[in-house]
C-alpha cells in the first residue's frame, strides 16, 4: 500500500494548513501516529524539522523513544529539537496533574521553537479517531455546541495534517510499508479517560456502526457550521442588548424574555462572565418574579432590576460562593478551575494538595465552594475532635489576607468537607467501606 501522498496534500491545501513553501514543524513522539506524519512530509517533499519531548516518565522507555526519534531524523536528514522536563517537578510546583503538566510544557516549548526557528506551524498527528475521543470526553464531562466539533484541523499556529486518517487507516498504512516506530506503554493504561474510551467505549459503539469515524467526520462538519452560526448569532444579540458602563453591563429585561430558544441564547450572551447552564435556567425562572435577586460567578454579580439584568465586576478577594451541583464536571471559582472526576473504585489521590478523593456516598448536593466565615469549624483528617478553622489557620501560620482567599468545599448539610490545599474532614476520607469516589482537582489559571 502506497502512502496517501495525494490525498494528504489535498486535506492540507482543502483547510488551509500551510503553502508549499513554508517550513513546519513536526512534534515526534516516535509512536505511530507522528512516524506516519513525518514519512508523508518527506514524500510530498515538504520542508520540515522535527521536536521531541522526552517527559523522563518512564524511565528506560523515555530514553528509547528519544533515541528512535534522533536516529529518524538522521535518516530523513531534518533537524531535530530535543527537550527533557522534570514533569513531575513542575506539576509539583504547579499544583496540577502530571498530564495537564506535560500538555503545558510541550506546547509552550513547541512555540518557543516554532518563533526560535522560523517555522510557520506545528503540526500534530491527530487523526480522526483522536476527534471522535475528544467529542465523547466534552459530551461525558458537559459541554456546549463548542465541544462537538471534536479537534479543529487549525487552530492558530497548530496544524493537525493527519484528520483525513483513521487510527486503523494509519496502522494499516504503517504495516504495509513497514514503518518502524516505538511503542508507549501508558497507551493501553484505562487509568485515563481517554484511554477508556479509545480502549473500551469505541470498539463497542463500532459494533452498532462499523463506519463510525466516518459518520462523526459528517457529523463534525454540521456542528462547527451551527456553532458559526450560534457564534454570529450572539454577537449581533450582544450588539444590540448590551449596554456598558465602565464594569457594568446592562441588558434589558423585556428583550431577554423574547428571545428564541432562551437558555441557549441567554447562556452563550452570560458564558464570557462566568455563569454556568444551572445559574442561567434559575435566572430565566427569576425573570417574572420580584427583582432584586442575586446570582454570581466567580468574578461577577448578576442582578435582576426592574427593567434590566445587571452585570457588575466583583471584588475577587471578597466572599465568594459557587454551588456545585451533582451532575458538574467543571467549573470556576475565582482563579481556579476545577475537575470533578466521579470513579467506582476507592481511589485515593496522592502528592497533590490540589486534588482530594472523597466518599462519595458522604456528598449531599449541591455543595458550596466558599471562602472562611468565623465560626466555621471542621474535623482534621486523623482527627475525631472538631476544630475551628482560625485555631487551624493560626497553627498553619496562615496570615489573616490568605485565609479570606482559600477555598473551602462545603457539603448541603453546612459541613466543610475540605480545606482545599490543606487538610480533608476526617468524616469525608475514603475507607475500605468505600464503593464510590468523587475526586476534585483544583488547576490554577
Amino acid at each position: 500500500m502506497m502512502l496517501p501522498v495525494k490525498e494528504f496534500s489535498n486535506f492540507i491545501d482543502e483547510n488551509n494548513l500551510f503553502k508549499p513553501q513554508d517550513a513546519i514543524l513536526l512534534a515526534l513522539s516516535g509512536g505511530m501516529d507522528s512516524v506516519l506524519l513525518v514519512h508523508l512530509f518527506k514524500a510530498a517533499g515538504f520542508n520540515f524539522g522535527l521536536a521531541h519531548c522526552n517527559f523522563q516518565l518512564r524511565a528506560q522507555e523515555s530514553i528509547n523513544d528519544q533515541l528512535f526519534c534522533e536516529e529518524l531524523a538522521h535518516k530523513m536528514e531534518v533537524p531535530i529539537y530535543i527537550k527533557k522536563f522534570d514533569t513531575l517537578l513542575f506539576a509539583s510546583q504547579q499544583k496540577i496533574s502530571t498530564q495537564m503538566a506535560a500538555r503545558n510544557l510541550r506546547y509552550q516549548w513547541f512555540e518557543e521553537t516554532r518563533v526560535q526557528h522560523n517555522y510557520s506551524a506545528i503540526a500534530l498527528a491527530h487523526h480522526q479517531n483522536d476527534a471522535i475521543e475528544t467529542i465523547l470526553l466534552n459530551l461525558i464531562r458537559g459541554t456546549g455546541i463548542a465541544g462537538m466539533h471534536g479537534i479543529l484541523p487549525k487552530n492558530g499556529n497548530l496544524i493537525r495534517p493527519l484528520l483525513f486518517l483513521t487510527r486503523d487507516e494509519i496502522k494499516q498504512l504503517i504495516d504495509s510499508n513497514r514503518l518502524a516506530f516505538v511503542e508507549d506503554s501508558s497507551n493501553s493504561s484505562t487509568k485515563y479517560a481517554r484511554n477508556k474510551i479509545r480502549l473500551e467505549i469505541v470498539p463497542k459503539l463500532k459494533e452498532l456502526n462499523p463506519q463510525i469515524e466516518q459518520t462523526f467526520e459528517d457529523n463534525l462538519k454540521h456542528f462547527k457550521n451551527l456553532e458559526l452560526l450560534l457564534n454570529n448569532t450572539v454577537e449581533a444579540l450582544k450588539k444590540e442588548l448590551f449596554t456598558q458602563f465602565e464594569d457594568t453591563v446592562k441588558i434589558p429585561i423585556s428583550k431577554v424574555k423574547i428571545l428564541e430558544p432562551l437558555p441557549l441564547l441567554l447562556y452563550n450572551l452570560l458564558k464570557e462572565y462566568g455563569f454556568n447552564q444551572t445559574t442561567v435556567n434559575n435566572l430565566i425562572s427569576s425573570l417574572s418574579k420580584h427583582p432584586g435577586k442575586i446570582f454570581e460567578s466567580a468574578g461577577y454579580q448578576l442582578i435582576t432590576d426592574r427593567e434590566s439584568l445587571i452585570i457588575i465586576k466583583k471584588d475577587q478577594a471578597g466572599i465568594l460562593s459557587q454551588k456545585i451541583n451533582q451532575n458538574d464536571h467543571t467549573i470556576s471559582y475565582g482563579n481556579y478551575k476545577i475537575g470533578i472526576i466521579r470513579e467506582d473504585s476507592p481511589l485515593i489521590v496522592k502528592n497533590n494538595p490540589l486534588s482530594v478523593s472523597i466518599d462519595s456516598e458522604k456528598l449531599i448536593y449541591p455543595l458550596t465552594l466558599r471562602t472562611w466565615q468565623r465560626g466555621d469549624f471542621f474535623h482534621p483528617l486523623g482527627m475525631k475532635e472538631r476544630k475551628k478553622l482560625s485555631d487551624f489557620f493560626i497553627n498553619q501560620k496562615i496570615d489573616q489576607n490568605k485565609k479570606s482567599r482559600i477555598p473551602l468545599l462545603v457539603n448541603a448539610n453546612n459541613e466543610i468537607i475540605w480545606i482545599v490545599g490543606y487538610r480533608l474532614d476526617d468524616r469525608y476520607k475514603v475507607t475500605d467501606k468505600t464503593k464510590k469516589v468523587s475526586i476534585f482537582e483544583f488547576m490554577k489559571f
